[in-house]
């Protein structure tokens, strides 16, 4: 049933949107706390765009650190992502694909 399969996971979904949250709020925080006096980071709220597009790893560059520390904030960032999203969702795929082969013989 499709009800198993949406609770298969959950846990680490959760877990998963809670740290990208957390990884948001920081990493906004310190681009606007490095770059506020340099213009396109006016407010955190603002910044939060440019730090969910940086640690998903999306980089649309229309939000982009001017200084060396903006920058660096900017790598970690990605960094970050990287590890802390990208490589959980391959565990969480495997988890979820041996549940599905388990139950449904595929």
């Amino acid at each position: 049933s499709s009800g198993i399969n949406a609770e298969y996971g959950y846990r680490e979904l959760v877990m998963l949107a809670g740290l990208f949250s957390i990884l948001t709020l920081l990493f906004s925080s310190l681009i606007y706390y490095v770059e506020s006096s340099e213009g396109v980071f006016v407010s955190i709220p603002v910044s939060a765009w440019w730090a969910v597009v940086t640690v998903t790893g999306i980089g649309y560059g229309d939000m982009v650190p001017e200084t060396a520390l903006g920058k660096g904030v900017g790598v970690v960032a990605i960094m970050t992502g990287v590890i802390f999203l990208a490589l959980p969702m391959t565990i969480i795929i495997t988890k979820f694909t041996k549940h599905m082969e388990t139950h449904y013989r595929i």
